[in-house]
């Protein structure tokens, strides 16, 4: 069965290699995807389980949706974040929050409070031990300036 979650981590990877100068996002999808093929994503952090065509397809949909609208969305993380610089930000967290907040700006087809919860658990699977409070301020605050807070 696809999963979403597992569709971001390949987002999540492909543009984490684009962020320190190794792929472009698709090359990067790619060779993730090729490398699960041959058995080799253990250092992916990913199941061995071939992707699903739907799975490939929303990862590739954020990953290109992101890279299309990467100086905006910087913009938009940097502004929400407090004392922080984009480039001072872990670049795991900072790839997390780019597909947040893509998804809480351009997805209106997924609830904001989805998107900062898988934000959250894809933080504690690869971000580090503050990653997921760190996340879960900055994409709180994207989503409320974006009128898609919580509702009380």
């Amino acid at each position: 069965m696809p999963s979403r979650r597992r569709a971001r981590e390949f987002a999540l990877q492909a543009l984490f290699a684009v962020d320190i100068g190794q792929s472009t996002g698709p090359v990067a999808l790619s060779a993730l995807w090729g490398a699960m093929v041959d058995g080799g994503p253990e250092s992916s952090g990913l199941e061995a389980v071939p992707a699903e065509a739907d799975e490939m397809e929303f990862a590739l949909g954020i990953v290109r949706g992101v890279l299309d609208d990467l100086q905006a969305l910087d913009a938009r993380i940097e502004a929400a974040s407090t004392n922080w610089r984009l480039a001072r930000m872990p670049a795991v967290d900072r790839n997390i929050l780019r597909v947040g907040a893509f998804e809480l700006l351009h997805r209106n087809d997924v609830p904001a409070p989805v998107v900062i919860n898988e934000g959250l658990e894809i933080a504690k699977k690869f971000g580090g031990s503050e990653s997921r409070a760190f996340v879960n301020g900055i994409l709180d605050r994207i989503a409320k300036e974006a009128g898609r807070g919580r509702k009380r």
